[in-house]
């Protein structure tokens, strides 16, 4: 019962930061903001979402379930490596070939 609540907390909260990080790919102006929001939100989400599933699988404990938890949270912990060297690679590849930082213009009367 406490297994459930848990990885329920967890699987919603990946959910809500799913949405966050689609809000922010929606509202922010350029490039760079918009993949900051996807890279940091998206990540965090993906690895909440699965350890709620690492967690709910426990709820049957046995050897099986235990080593598929654990690789759940293998595959949890290269989300979490890896997203956000990924975001990195793809932000230095458009700095490089010249994708221009959103500035806001000044009003001039």
């Amino acid at each position: 019962m406490i297994l459930n609540i848990v990885s329920i907390v967890l699987i919603s909260a990946g959910l809500f930061f799913f949405i966050v990080g689609t809000l922010g790919i929606l509202r922010f102006p350029d490039f760079y903001t918009r993949v900051q929001a996807a890279g940091k939100c998206d990540s965090l989400a993906a690895v909440l979402v699965l350890v709620g599933i690492a967690v709910y699988n426990l709820g049957d404990l046995s050897l099986a379930t235990v080593l598929v938890s654990i690789k759940i949270l293998f595959i949890a912990a290269f989300v979490f490596i890896s997203s956000p060297t990924a975001t990195h690679a793809i932000t230095d590849a458009a700095l490089l070939i010249g994708v221009k930082p959103w500035t806001k213009e000044k009003n001039t009367p």
